[in-house]
């Protein structure tokens, strides 16, 4: 898992409430065993019609938006099934930060554990951020350390992380790199 710290980038607001895994990577596309190649099944419903042309009614797939790594969505993203597919589809596509009122309480761990920074803020906030990203210029910067998300404007906003968490995403820790951080005591245990 690639370390992160901070990140500065440019927001999509997707003004939706429970979103749920399989709105954000369809199940006919999980047969992949690998953890890459998903983003460009990322609401896929969505971005595209069934012939697989993109749909010009959806805003994600407006020009204005290439590149965006910030996610503003709404109360219970992620909710559903808890296929670990939805945060690699998210990574894939370039989502570094998800902010929202509130997530499913799986996808929130498998998205951190995906090197996805995860925040909770107040609906008011996230509405005020959405209306500013309607013409696709606003950008956050999000720095983890201190706990706080800089917009555009230079208002600070603080936001609260499980400290268990924030070291891992700092230090770039997956669950097998914190077992390798004990390797020395396993192997005393195996050699005792």
């Amino acid at each position: 898992m690639e370390a992160i710290e901070q990140h500065e980038g440019l927001v999509y607001a997707l003004n939706r409430a429970n979103i749920d895994t399989d709105q954000i990577i369809p199940k006919q596309f999980l047969k992949r065993i690998e953890r890459t190649g998903f983003g460009q099944f990322l609401f896929y419903n969505w971005r595209f019609h069934d012939d697989g042309s993109l749909r010009e009614d959806f805003s994600m797939n407006d020009p204005k938006y290439d590149g965006a790594s910030i996610l503003l969505a709404g109360d219970n993203f992620g909710c559903g099934s808890s296929r670990e597919h939805a945060p690699w589809a998210l990574e894939d596509y370039g989502f570094k930060v998800i902010i929202a009122p509130s997530f499913a309480d799986i996808f929130y761990n498998n998205a951190l554990k995906n090197g996805i920074i995860l925040v909770k803020l107040d609906e008011e906030q996230i509405k005020e951020w959405q209306n500013r990203s309607e013409d696709g210029q606003l950008s956050l910067s999000v720095d983890l350390q201190n706990q706080t998300i800089t917009d555009d404007s230079g208002k600070v906003v603080e936001f609260d992380i499980p400290s268990y968490h924030k070291e891992k995403l700092i230090n770039g820790w997956d669950d097998i790199a914190l077992t390798l951080l004990m390797e020395e005591k396993i192997f005393e245990f195996e050699n005792s």
